[in-house]
């Protein structure tokens, strides 16, 4: 059995590719359910045994400590050296400057399920409503196809893009699932999703729709 240790004196707190990964699918596992957990806090908890299990949701201490270290080995967690609290601020207030460092130009949106856009950064007006309008389509066509993406292609994205040449995305639409909800941020330009601000984001809309 491998012996684990937690480092004194850190706080908790996903990394980009955590927060990624925990609003990218539906689907729920140990990982997913631990990261989504610390995204409904209002600041980072202390790392500490009592903090992990309560956020795991898990009374044995060893499988507290080996799914914190699957978390911390595959990129999802990090340790910070301070708390951080979370970000203030009425969303439409603190939403276009977090969307504005996750897209190479500058250009990105906000959209709900029903193909509304919530906030718009570099988009005309008209154009922010239709990107919202597609990106409600594209949803559509992904769940009626599922089952060839997902099932028989073993495609477990639910991301969507326009491409060039070459392949790279010329617009993006790349959905989160928070809680109940369902948003779409529609991308122009290559995503810059490895960015703190793309945390806040997760973190932001975590606390408005998915904490109880």
């Amino acid at each position: 059995m491998n012996a684990y240790s937690l480092t004194e004196g850190l706080y908790l707190y996903p990394t980009p590719a955590g927060a990624y990964y925990a609003a990218c699918s539906v689907e729920t596992d140990k990982p997913r359910q631990f990261l989504r957990a610390l995204l409904k806090q209002q600041q980072t908890c202390a790392l500490n045994v009592a903090n992990l299990q309560q956020l795991m949701s898990q009374d044995e201490e060893q499988k507290c400590m080996e799914l914190l270290h699957h978390c911390q080995k595959l990129g999802w967690i990090q340790g910070l050296d301070a708390v951080l609290e979370y970000p203030q601020g009425a969303l439409e207030e603190i939403l276009p400057e977090l969307l504005s460092k996750i897209s190479e130009h500058g250009k990105v949106l906000l959209a709900d399920s029903q193909g509304f856009y919530l906030v718009s950064h570099g988009f005309p007006h008209e154009v922010a409503e239709e990107l919202s309008a597609l990106s409600a389509e594209i949803a559509t066509v992904h769940e009626r196809r599922s089952g060839l993406l997902m099932n028989n292609m073993g495609l477990a994205s639910h991301a969507w893009a326009v491409i060039d040449a070459t392949g790279n995305s010329q617009v993006g639409f790349w959905p989160l699932f928070i809680g109940n909800n369902r948003f779409v941020v529609a991308i122009s330009g290559i995503p810059h999703f490895n960015q703190p601000e793309f945390v806040s984001l997760v973190w932001a809309l975590s606390i408005r729709y998915a904490a109880k």
